[in-house]
């Protein structure tokens, strides 16, 4: 099972590389619109700055951590038995798991979403429209402690999720991918219009056949000329 599993983590690394490609195009189609970027960049660079030189945020990280692992388990139907958050670790004891338990952590901003379900329900009773800035200010911060955090527990750390899920390569492959999408999901809320997800979807469905299709015929012409 594990050697399928980092069978499929190289089949999909050009699948990887296609959704970076377009994520980095959507990037970049939204940099015009000055304001809304500022508020985000600015979020994002007041919260690396504050990691970096004053608190690195690790039991807030530990505790969404956790959480998300319970949540997710949850939804899935597995019972969670307890859950403990330290400072700098955590656990879930739970009657079984699988891949979408075990990396959502990676892969779920939980601050970021919290903050887009508090704006959501607080402007069905007030128009929150004048502090839009001051939002997109938020989400920019907390899709920064994701990030950041998320590549801080990857490097610094011997993570027993990676194991668990299935290896290294396998789960690090799913968690690259799966946040870039995240990422171009969170500039589509942002910029609903700029953005078309269907395109960059097709443009890396498109691509990513295209370079199996390649793969494939060089290999079976190699494989014909040494037979």
């Amino acid at each position: 099972m594990r050697f399928l599993k980092f069978l499929l983590a190289l089949i999909l690394l050009p699948t990887v590389f296609f959704v970076c490609v377009e994520t980095g195009r959507i990037l970049l189609s939204v940099l015009g619109h000055f304001r809304t970027v500022l508020a985000f960049v600015a979020g994002a660079g007041v919260y690396a700055a504050v990691h970096y030189t004053l608190y690195d945020f690790s039991r807030p990280y530990v505790l969404v951590h956790e959480f998300t692992h319970a949540l997710v388990a949850f939804l899935f139907g597995v019972h969670v038995k307890d859950i403990s958050i330290k400072r700098e670790s955590g656990y879930v004891k739970m009657d079984k798991t699988n891949v979408f338990i075990v990396l959502a952590p990676y892969v779920i901003p939980g601050y970021t979403l919290l903050t887009l379900f508090l704006y959501c329900v607080g402007d069905l009773f007030v128009d929150l429209t004048p502090y839009r800035t001051v939002f997109l200010f938020f989400i920019g911060f907390f899709t920064s402690f994701h990030f950041i955090q998320t590549v801080k527990t990857l490097l610094e750390a011997d993570q027993p999720d990676l194991k668990l899920a299935g290896g290294k390569i396998f789960s690090l492959v799913l968690i690259i991918l799966a946040n870039l999408i995240v990422l171009a999901l969170v500039l589509k809320g942002l910029f609903p219009e700029q953005v078309s997800l269907l395109s960059a979807a097709e443009n890396v469905l498109k691509s990513t056949l295209n370079t199996w299709r390649i793969l494939v015929n060089y290999i079976v012409a190699h494989t014909i000329e040494a037979l």
